[in-house]
């Protein structure tokens, strides 16, 4: 069975993902087969495998910086939030129905046969298996049947690092609260703590570090800089969303609906010196973009409702009206159609049938089975301003409940409106390329100011920067001696 170690975190978001995913890219550079594992996630930022079962995107990065196929058994459980109090449970990949908060939370033990199935598994085929645990193992009125932090743990026998986010503040108070909270077995599997963010001398930070060990009783296991890396967020916590991005020779805005999902699928166009990405939920910071992008959604009537009330609907008309490039993913490729029609209430939005934009010719209903698969093919049969796609080589996942037309199209558009049920639709090589162009033909730009690059190559050395951080962040001597059960 493979040797373990788990990332566990003060609070969300603070950095335990990143932390996993350096962990992984480490381990495979010194030679070992690692694979990520995280019992239960929970976000709107999904994957389809190839045996088409869906996971959450950050256990498919961890993958991807251990250089193995994403795999279900790395994300056994996955909660897809449709509302504030219940959410769509994913077993081993397929879905199984909604659940409110307080039935899961009262079912939550029926799972643990799956995912020590899992991790079980996946043990039995690689060297190391990192782990990686969700928001914090303090959260006292959780910890009844816990399976995700302290509790799987426990089950799977693993030491501990525990992660704290000092660019928040309050970074040793998180780490001393967290450990002060725990049973007294709990503090035991706790084999170093992390400071993690940091911004500055470590020096200044030592009297700090030296008190929290004399407190704890546990070794500080390293400080990780706050790592400017471009690798996928997991989930809506996501910096992404709160930059004030400046336009740039091209101003791409992406629609922030109240319940978006993948959002990663525009990652991309960030990569382009001269292409800015903007985040935007109010039709003041619309402004003139080159591209609005509406995307994917768990609840897509609630979204275009919202869309509706808030103006952005009517804005959005009288930009693709003028001209202005519009793409619609999955859900947002939904809303611009003629009508969605929910008669099953599948959504659960009280509603069965809602205009949509009127942008697209087509009309969308939802039915009870979801389709979950990987795609790849090539483009044919685009008229308009992205007629440059055709013969273009695309790959990406579908994920969706609703049914479009009979034979859904790769991409569907007309003139300057355009959809597709593609999640990253714009990775392949090629792809967002020709989208860039095509605009900067339609603004008289010259298009070699793009600075076009290699997507895979881009990824892997953004890995390694991470590797490299983490292992220079790091007692990486100490987190081997916890692997082999030394400390």
């Amino acid at each position: 069975m493979a040797k373990n170690i788990m990332i566990q975190g003060t609070m969300s978001n603070a950095g335990k993902s990143l932390l996993a995913t350096g962990l992984c890219r480490i381990f495979k550079q010194d030679g070992y087969r690692v694979a990520p594992f995280k019992s239960q996630n929970m976000t709107l930022n999904s994957f389809i495998t190839k045996a088409g079962g869906e996971m959450g995107r950050a256990q498919v990065v961890q993958a991807e910086a251990a250089g193995i196929a994403p795999d279900t058994r790395m994300n056994p459980v996955l909660l897809k939030p449709t509302t504030d109090v219940g959410s769509q449970i994913i077993v081993n990949g397929r879905a199984r129905g909604n659940m409110t908060a307080m039935e899961y939370y009262r079912r939550k033990r029926e799972y643990i046969p799956t995912v020590l199935e899992a991790y079980n598994s996946l043990a039995s085929e690689y060297d190391i298996v990192v782990i990686e645990g969700a928001g914090s193992p303090a959260e006292i009125n959780l910890k009844q049947e816990d399976f995700v932090n302290m509790g799987l743990a426990k089950l799977v026998d693993a030491p501990v690092l525990l992660v704290g986010d000092i660019d928040r503040g309050g970074v040793f108070a998180q780490l001393y609260g967290t450990i002060v909270l725990l049973e007294q077995d709990e503090r035991d599997r706790i084999k170093g703590t992390i400071v993690n963010k940091f911004r500055g001398d470590r020096a200044i930070l030592e009297p700090g570090l030296k008190t929290l060990e004399e407190l704890c009783g546990i070794p500080v296991a390293g400080v990780i800089p706050y790592i400017h890396v471009d690798i996928d967020d997991e989930d809506s916590l996501t910096e992404r969303f709160d930059k004030s991005t400046e336009r740039k020779l091209i101003d791409i805005t992406v629609i922030r609906l109240p319940h978006i999902s993948n959002f990663t699928d525009f990652s991309p166009f960030e990569r382009y010196g001269n292409v800015s990405l903007r985040y935007v939920d109010n039709v003041g910071d619309l402004h003139q973009p080159d591209m609005i992008i509406l995307p994917g959604t768990k609840s897509t009537i609630a979204d275009l409702k919202w869309l509706r009330q808030c103006g952005l609907e009517a804005a959005i008309q009288k930009a693709a009206a003028a001209g202005t490039l519009v793409f619609g993913v999955c859900g947002g490729y939904q809303m611009l159609g003629r009508k969605i029609s929910d008669p099953g209430q599948v959504e659960a939005a009280g509603i069965t049938d809602i205009p949509g934009m009127g942008l697209l010719e087509m009309d969308t209903i939802f039915l009870g089975e979801k389709v979950q698969t990987q795609t790849t093919g090539v483009f044919a049969s685009i008229s308009g301003i992205l007629s440059g796609l055709n013969e273009k080589s695309y790959s990406g996942y579908e994920i969706h409940i609703g049914r479009s037309e009979e034979a859904m199209p790769a991409l569907a558009g007309i003139g300057n409106v355009y959809g597709s049920y593609i999640h990253g639709v714009f990775d392949a090589p090629d792809i967002s390329d020709t989208i860039l162009k095509a605009i900067c033909n339609q603004k008289g730009l010259d298009s070699d100011a793009l600075e076009t690059f290699n997507i895979d190559e881009y990824k892997e050395r953004q890995y390694d920067l991470l590797a490299d951080a983490v292992q220079n962040g790091l007692d990486m001597d100490f987190v081997y001696r916890i692997l082999n059960r030394e400390v």
